[in-house]
């Protein structure tokens, strides 16, 4: 499936790829290789991840902006570990919300 993207979901994609590219990458290669335990095994990755990116001012505001639903992504992943695919409509909605999120210029 191929997604177009936002420009500012797009310039956060971005960023995390510029400045967090070791921890986005380890983090990936992670879950892909736990498909059934990745939410323990690679927790520790998550937390670099997110703490390498959260320092991006775009990155901030998505999360303040969209804690909601996020944290009902979160908790989507969690309660379906071994079919993330139920948690489509929950990305969905995070997603749509990080679209309307922009930096003040």
């Amino acid at each position: 499936m191929l997604l177009c993207l936002h420009p500012d979901r797009q310039a956060a994609l971005e960023v995390t790829a510029r400045h967090c590219r070791k921890e986005a990458e380890q983090y990936g290669q992670c879950v892909a290789a736990n498909p059934s335990s990745w939410q323990q095994d690679c927790h520790q990755l998550k937390l670099e991840m997110a703490k390498c990116t959260s320092s991006h001012p775009i990155v901030q505001k998505i999360r303040h902006d969209c804690a909601e639903p996020f944290a009902a992504f979160e908790q989507c992943l969690k309660l379906n570990q071994t079919s993330v695919v139920n948690c489509t409509e929950h990305v969905q909605k995070f997603l749509l919300c990080a679209d309307q999120v922009k930096l003040a210029t």
